[in-house]
């Protein structure tokens, strides 16, 4: 069973790990339109990270379905975070538009020059999307950016608990 997998150089690795608190270069933040952060990774982005965040955020809001954009992380041990708006509570092709959103989220990575990114378990839990349907279109979706011409070095899939992990362990198994 494998937590990393290899892309030429680059690598994909499963971590359980809470993604506020990882020392990263940039994580994604499954974000709202609004840009508010609610509770959850919300809640710890905007006490751990500071009050800065939250005042750039309303700068930027609202985006739009699948769109993402990127702050400072404030205080909190990465240094970036983006903020991608992907689909929630079973909205229509929502598999097509979990692949877009990961994707945009991962060209401004790279845009801004960033190694290093870790991704939450995208859209699960309050979002609706089924863990393994995440964890396939998820993985699947990276594997082939790092497939072609990209900066990104190292992407790391943070699942908070078991729940989140195994489904994740699982894909990346079919994929070793």
């Amino acid at each position: 069973m494998a937590d990393e997998i290899r892309i030429g150089q680059r690598a994909i690795r499963l971590k359980n790990s809470d993604i506020t608190d990882m020392e990263v270069e940039c994580f994604v933040y499954y974000a709202r339109s609004d840009l508010k952060l609610g509770a959850g990774y919300g809640g710890a982005i905007a006490v751990r990270g500071g009050p800065q965040i939250q005042k750039t955020l309303d700068e930027m809001a609202p985006i739009g379905p699948c769109e993402a954009v990127i702050t400072d992380a404030g205080e909190l041990k990465a240094k970036y975070i983006i903020h991608a708006n992907g689909p929630k509570f079973q909205e229509e092709d929502a598999e097509s538009k979990l692949k877009t959103t990961i994707l945009n989220a991962l060209r401004l990575a790279d845009d801004k020059g960033i190694r290093q990114l870790a991704l939450p378990t995208m859209g699960t839990g309050f979002y609706g999307i089924p863990l393994d349907r995440s964890a396939d279109v998820s993985l699947n979706t990276v594997k082939n950016y790092l497939q072609n011409d990209t900066g990104i070095e190292e992407i790391i899939f943070c699942a908070i608990d078991s729940r989140e992990y195994l489904p994740f362990r699982t894909q990346l198994d079919k994929m070793a």
